[in-house]
This record gives C-alpha cells, structure tokens and sequence, in this order.
C-alpha cells in the first residue's frame, strides 16, 4: 500500500478528495497503525483520492489543552492551521474523536476552517453509496459485539448513529451496554488522563468498562477510537479474557468484510 503526502501530490499539481488525518496515536502507537492501515485500505478499495500531512502533521494539540497549557495548545494549532491552509485542504477524515472534535470545534477560532468528518460517518457514507460492498456471510455476521461510545464522538459531537449503521451492515447481533449513548461511560482515556496517572479510587475506569462490555457476552468490543482501544483492551486483559474477547475498530472490522 502506498499512501502519499500532500506534498507528493501537490508536486504532481493533484489535489486530493480529501486529506487523512492520522493522528498521533494512529502513527505511532502498534496497535492503533492497525487501525490506520485497514482504514486505508478501505479508501483504496473504494477508490477515494487522499493524502497525509506525514512529517508536516503535528499533534492538534488536543492533549495539552485539556491538561491545561494553552500555549503548547496554540502554538501546535497554528502551525497546523498554517500547514493546511497552505495546501489549500478542505474536507479532513480522521479517525481519533479527540483529533475529530479539536479540529472541528476549536480550530475555527483560531482561523482553521474545514469539513471535518469522522471515519464512522464516512464508512457509513460509503456503505450507503455503495462505493464498499459488504460480504452477505463471513466477516462478522452472526458474531456478538457490543459497542463502547467515545465520548468525544458521542457526548461531544452527538454521533450514535454512524457507528451503528456500520455494524448493522456487517449483520453483526449488537448487544448495547446498559450505560450507552448519551449515558454512556467513559472509557477512562479522555481529558488528558491517558497521560498521567490515576487518582485513587475503588477501580480503574477502564477495568469497570471493560466488566461491562464482558458482561454484554459479546465476543467483540466495537470502538472508533484509538484512545478507547488501548483502554478496553487493558480492560479486557485484567479480566484474563483476551482469548474470547478481542477489542477491534469499526474500521478493520469493514476491511475484513469487504467483497
């Protein structure tokens, strides 16, 4: 597979459909490079024109703002914004809610304007449009899988749906947690807490998350960020359940079912 940059295309005076977003987590974290990969795959298959910042792409700044330092924030910001308007970009596809929600939210007022879209919603598009075909057996038809709700991407952005749509395509038997949607439970990653240490309580958010999901009976925890995956899956391996549970993202779960 061979992803070019904005950079490499625009040398070739091309301007691409839409510009994907990586995101720190899904250029440098193991598992989350999966998740950058399949959606990938899918845009190939699809045949959907893109392109990555690659070396140019910074982090958004997401986690210092909300651990409190809004220099680092800014600063960040503006040399992303300054980064993209140069490239002229319209349309970003990313698929972090964190990255999803900063850029769609907060970088308007600092003069970074764009169609922001999450991969959830844009699969779901591509589903819908047929430009993907879903496979009638295999893939995860038939499997048991419980969705977990980013809270970037539910709360944040009111985006229930999208998801959803996703796996009632793959024909998937979803199994809801009692606390879903809009009550739904943080995983334990948001706000900067991936970051630092927890203060001391009863339990882990996330090994409570990851209880409830197992309690669903699913086979598969659904998620649509990064940040959740590393957490349900810590979730998952305190409950010694890794062999019955995996923990996958809608997107590689779409590039296993395709045609």
């Amino acid at each position: 597979m061979t992803v070019l940059t904005m950079a490499e295309l625009v040398s070739r005076s091309e301007k691409p459909e839409i510009l994907f977003w990586v995101g720190c987590s899904g250029s440098f974290d193991q598992r989350a490079q999966k998740i950058t990969r399949a959606f990938a795959s899918i845009l190939d298959q699809a045949k959907i024109t893109y392109a990555i910042l690659g070396r140019e792409e910074m982090c958004t700044g997401d986690p210092a703002r909300r651990a409190g330092n809004e220099f680092i924030f800014q600063m960040m910001a503006y040399q992303n914004i300054q980064t993209l308007n140069n490239y002229g970009v319209k349309k970003i596809v990313t698929a972090c809610p964190h990255c999803f929600n900063i850029l769609k939210n907060e970088y308007p007022e600092l003069g970074g304007n764009y169609e922001v879209v999450h991969h959830t919603i844009f699969l779901q598009q591509l589903i819908e449009e047929g430009k993907i075909k879903i496979k009638d057996s295999g893939g995860y038809a038939g499997t048991r899988v419980t969705y977990h709700d980013s809270c970037y991407l539910g709360r944040a952005n009111n985006v229930y749906e999208a998801p959803r749509k996703i796996l009632e395509a793959l024909k998937v038997e979803l199994a809801e947690m009692p606390r879903c949607k809009s009550k739904g439970l943080c995983c334990g990653a948001g706000g900067a807490q991936m970051f630092k240490e927890e203060e001391k309580g009863v339990t882990r958010v996330n090994f409570e998350r990851g209880r409830e999901a197992i309690d669903t009976g699913a086979s598969v925890i659904a998620a649509s960020c990064p940040f959740c995956n590393t957490m349900l899956t810590d979730g998952v391996k305190h409950r010694e359940m890794e062999g019955q549970v995996k923990v996958m993202d809608v997107a590689e779960m779409v590039a296993e079912s395709i045609k």
